[in-house]
């Protein structure tokens, strides 16, 4: 989840960041190329951003849990400003001056590269955007006024060769959208937010700069370069010089470090060598348990936790039948269809997480028992509008993969059998995620499974 993470940008204060828009320039040009593979952890951001002057924190998503929203394919892909617009369609990425942001990071000045790049946004799933405002047309977005009359000339960044009306124009030839904003510039705070495929939505009436700090990465940016200017052109506009980093509540290196004090083999992958396997979410499919087995239900493309359903009561030790028919309607009400499930030779007890938790296997991890057996459970769950689910076979699975790519799984193959954990549904439904794998974990363990797991960022 985030921005591609690692510790290769060594001495990131005075080689990355600076200590303003305009000191170390001939620094920051040299060591672009160097650093343009790169990327930041949160606290090296932090580090730097304090460096420039900046009050700077890192936050989890459960701080945000109320705010942060998946990516929709009909948001757009927006500047980082924080006041009003008529456009509302907020749940695309947010870049400094929507996808200007791309061309001044990649040294595109042209109007045909501009166009070029308003089809590549489209083509990755968002809609292209630029902006102005209603006091000075095209020209009220910050960050192009800067790059336009050279704000940016001595960090190495050449000049687009249009002018606001243009590039405006162009992006609207291509296919992309013009957004005007309202209203006063009255921001108190920069989200860069790191947890991928997510964002946050602008709020006129409560302003903040929103820096998908992630989406650079999507688009192949100079991550380091990017954050420079995102934070240099909130210094030149005299915004606030405070900055919060959104960061996910574990990290990748922390799960695998923690897998393998359990004595797990754990690695991570990248989202990119399983693009032919990992499915966009459909909200046809069931969120189902992570069971690799056959079952008679074929609608795989919803997300998977232990027992379905049930690791959500689990995680937030809902132990009532009431309570579950609630959760099931809950789920139901986010988008995906709610499941629990049994098998052919054990009926409604064949959900192995389920016998875990019902006979008190989890008791000594603090969670208490369900107040209803496995008919009573299930029977809840449809009446509630979920689905019950029948798996056939025996257990196979040979590894289990840990999806962090927000929106995105696997299916399960009843001839290749993995187990299925889609991490960031944790975060949807605002458990408590780091108990939730350490549930996971345990439930393999405990069942006999496979202790060998796959971490699949983005």
């Amino acid at each position: 989840m985030g921005c591609t993470l690692s510790s290769q940008a060594n001495n990131v204060s005075d080689k990355v960041l600076g200590s303003n828009p305009a000191s170390k320039a001939k620094n920051q040009s040299n060591t672009s190329s160097s650093t343009s593979s790169a990327s930041l952890t949160p606290d090296q951001i932090v580090a730097a951003l304090q460096e420039r002057g900046w009050q700077a924190e890192i936050v989890t998503e459960f701080s945000l849990l109320n705010e942060m929203v998946d990516v929709d394919p009909q948001g757009i892909l927006k500047c980082v400003d924080g006041r009003g617009s008529d456009n509302t369609q907020f749940c695309g990425p947010k870049m400094p001056g929507g996808i200007y942001a791309i061309a001044h990071n990649r040294g595109v000045t042209t109007l045909e590269g501009l166009k070029q790049i308003t089809k590549e946004v489209a083509s990755k799933g968002h809609l292209p955007s630029v902006h102005g405002d209603h006091s000075s047309d095209m020209l009220g977005c910050g960050f192009f006024k800067l790059w336009v009359t050279g704000r940016f000339d001595d960090m190495g960044y050449p000049r687009p060769q249009f002018d606001a009306d243009q590039g405006a124009n162009a992006v609207k030839d291509a296919g992309g959208i013009i957004e005007m904003h309202h209203g006063s510039h009255t921001e108190k705070v920069v989200y860069i937010n790191l947890l991928a495929n997510k964002t946050l939505e602008p709020n006129e009436n409560d302003q903040r700069f929103i820096v998908d700090g992630w989406a650079a990465d999507k688009f192949g940016l100079d991550v380091p370069k990017f954050l420079i200017a995102a934070a240099a052109t909130v210094e030149m506009l005299g915004g606030p010089k405070n900055a919060k980093i959104v960061v996910p509540s574990i990290t990748p290196p922390q799960i695998v470090s923690a897998l393998r004090g359990r004595g797990w083999k754990a690695s991570i992958v990248k989202a990119s060598t399983m693009s032919s396997e990992l499915k966009r979410v459909d909200p046809q499919g069931i969120l189902k348990c992570v069971d690799g087995r056959g079952s008679d239900n074929t609608q795989f493309g919803g997300p998977k936790m232990p027992g379905g359903i049930y690791a959500i009561a689990h995680n937030r030790g809902v132990t009532t039948l009431e309570g579950l028919k609630d959760i099931t309607r809950e789920v139901a009400s986010k988008g995906h269809v709610p499941s629990v499930h049994g098998d052919h030779s054990s009926d409604m007890l064949g959900c192995g997480f389920f016998k875990l938790w019902l006979t008190g296997r989890f008791d000594d991890m603090g969670y208490p028992r369900p107040e209803f057996d496995a008919d009573q459970g299930a029977l809840a769950v449809r009446a509630a509008g979920g689905v019950i689910e029948m798996h056939h076979g025996s257990h196979e699975e040979k590894v289990v993969y840990i999806n962090l790519v927000s929106g995105m799984t696997l299916e399960p193959n009843e001839h290749d059998q993995r187990f299925i954990v889609d991490g960031w549904a944790a975060s949807k439904f605002g458990l408590d995620v780091v108990k939730f794998l350490v549930a996971a974990a345990a439930t393999v363990e405990m069942l006999g499974g496979p202790k060998k797991a796959k971490i699949v960022i983005p």
